[in-house]
């Protein structure tokens, strides 16, 4: 158990986060199939093994050509080929090209050894450029001359052999994705994704659907904590009940927590110093407190700790039961550590503002809900709002919080402030 005269202590928000992200230790990397890597954080450096396209190819239905066998050609004197290949996509050409000849190809397919043009099917007398699959003629008129590699894609245009294309950290997209599927990969090594369970306590809380009577309140903060972490590639796990405000609730909503194998567990409420905030004395059953109650607000009473989990040592975080507060403290203090072990490189967005209007704090570091505005040039931000830690409507209103230091009591109209942008993963 942590000294009283330490608990009654407010850590430094930065110290804290410091000390958290110390202890976020990076989750192994495992295999994935292409069609799983979506979304996932690349654990491997990705190079190319070989140049691509892998042969120069034509970026148009035509006919390829000798370039100077068509210098001279024009609309009112073309050139006349004998079409001696057809070349289609995914097929080589049986020979290569001689002096006076063409070959009909076809988009993406290869440009056969001796050619080093490809003339478009519309600058010839070719009748089939809206039907490929009719036969080629004999016989071509060419009214355009061309020059040495017009409308080929050569060998290594996209990618060449050896250079490097994604590095560890990368968030895959699709886009990523398909230059995998381009270069023959069919899996590729990815971080594991943070698995989370979340734990709502108290008396006082229903199950949405549930018949609301007088002194209950619906759980709200296990929805939006559950989307935080799916939104930043964490899983959420199964649900959990809710914990009551009893050892013996909160002692079993822990111990089937554990039972998911979770890498964090976080839960909401219960970690103040009401008389029915018991999720601390189970705590200290379970495992250890590494920090308590942060200079943060809103968000003052978090708790950061490990508990004896089934493979190790699970990672938690004791969120206060205000909705505000819990987003604020997730997103400040819980998101960073779960981008840290699942191996992404995001960085929080800040910007500088001008102040729209009076706001003020009580001495520790604030985070304000606020809205931006672009007003004659300059970032503006406004108040969402009553700033009550229960007040969700002016989260959801919100674009950015504004920070305000320590030992700040006002910040007047246009005074210059950093605002922290919300939802950038």
């Amino acid at each position: 158990m942590m000294k009283a005269d330490k608990m009654a202590e407010l850590l430094n928000v930065d110290t804290a986060l410091e000390r958290i992200l110390a202890q976020a230790v990076l989750l192994p990397d495992e295999e994935v199939s292409l069609t799983e890597a979506y979304g996932r954080v690349l654990a491997e450096k990705i190079s190319a093994e070989d140049d691509w396209p892998p042969f120069d190819c034509s970026a148009v239905d035509g006919y390829a050509v000798r370039s100077e066998d068509v210098a001279t050609a024009q609309p009112q004197q073309p050139v006349r080929l004998v079409v001696s290949l057809d070349v289609l996509a995914g097929q080589a050409a049986q020979r290569d090209l001689q002096a006076g000849e063409a070959a009909r190809i076809m988009t993406g397919a290869p440009v056969p050894r001796g050619a080093d043009a490809v003339i478009m099917v519309e600058d010839t007398n070719a009748g089939w450029g809206n039907n490929p699959s009719a036969p080629s003629p004999t016989e071509i008129a060419v009214y355009r001359a061309a020059q040495v590699g017009q409308n080929i894609r050569p060998k290594g245009e996209n990618v060449h052999a050896g250079q490097a294309l994604l590095s560890p950290g990368r968030v895959l997209r699709p886009v990523d994705v398909a230059l995998l599927a381009t270069m023959g990969l069919v899996a590729v090594r990815v971080h594991q994704r943070a698995r989370v369970a979340i734990i709502s306590t108290g008396d006082e809380l229903l199950e949405p659907g549930q018949a609301l009577s007088e002194g209950k309140i619906y759980d709200a903060n296990r929805y939006a904590l559950e989307g935080l972490v799916r939104e930043i590639g964490g899983i959420a796990l199964s649900r959990l009940p809710i914990a009551r405000d009893r050892v013996e609730s909160v002692r079993e909503v822990f111990r089937q927590a554990l039972a998911l194998r979770p890498h964090v567990i976080i839960s909401t409420a219960g970690v103040s110093v009401g008389a029915a905030d018991v999720v601390r004395l189970v705590l200290d059953e379970l495992g250890q407190v590494d920090l308590w109650r942060v200079n943060l607000r809103p968000g003052k009473p978090l708790t950061f700790g490990h508990l004896r989990g089934m493979d190790g040592l699970v990672s938690f975080f004791g969120l206060p039961g205000n909705p505000v507060s819990a987003l604020v403290t997730f997103d400040v203090l819980v998101k960073p550590a779960l981008l840290r072990m699942m191996g992404r490189q995001d960085k929080p967005r800040y910007a500088l503002a001008i102040a729209g209007e009076r706001m003020t704090s009580d001495g520790r570091r604030s985070y304000l809900r606020v809205r931006l505005r672009k007003e004659q040039g300059h970032i503006v931000a406004y108040s969402t709002g009553t700033q009550s830690s229960g007040a969700l409507v002016s989260m959801v209103m919100a674009d950015a919080l504004m920070i305000i230091p320590e030992d700040v009591l006002v910040i007047e109209r246009g005074t210059e402030v950093q605002v922290k942008y919300l939802n950038e993963c």
